[in-house]
């Protein structure tokens, strides 16, 4: 089974590909998407649809998992997060692709034990449960974690 893990913004996308076979976790891919500065927000969220739909179309995956909101403190940035998240679901739906969602709480607990880690705990462990030798990018594990959570939480992979 291959999970797409999407960590959603309008600033910086992060999305992580694993493989689970059995109990095994393999990394497929990973990176950011990035809109260029000085684009209005409708064309940074196409920018996001249309890379979201082209790693959709050249993965071969089963099924997205995107971070959901839990609570934020400022408000501009709620909502912006949330059109990324509804961006990243229309691109998976679009593609009869299944989407799953997990709190940020959820996330951290199923991959460190503590659903308050920081992001570089997270980071760490993204890097020793897929055996990296460097820390990848924190959007980029954060996106891998999502993937590796649904590894951890989903019953029929």
């Amino acid at each position: 089974m291959r999970i797409l893990g999407i960590d959603p913004g309008t600033a910086i996308t992060g999305f992580g590909i694993v493989e689970k076979k059995g109990s095994k976790l393999r990394f497929i891919d990973c990176g950011i998407i990035k809109p260029k500065t000085g684009l209005t927000l409708a064309q940074k969220l196409r920018y996001i649809y249309q890379e979201i739909s082209r790693i959709i179309k050249n993965g071969n995956l089963d099924i997205a998992v995107v971070e959901d909101i839990f609570f934020y403190k400022n408000f501009r940035s709620a909502v912006k997060i949330g059109e990324a998240r509804s961006i990243a679901i229309l691109a998976a739906a679009n593609q009869d692709l299944e989407v799953k969602e997990y709190l940020p709480t959820e996330i951290k607990q199923s991959i460190t034990g503590n659903g308050r880690a920081s992001k570089v705990q997270v980071q760490n462990m993204v890097k020793r449960l897929l055996g990296f030798s460097k820390t990848p990018f924190s959007d980029a594990a954060d996106a891998l974690a999502v993937a590796i959570c649904y590894c951890h939480k989903s019953v029929n992979s």
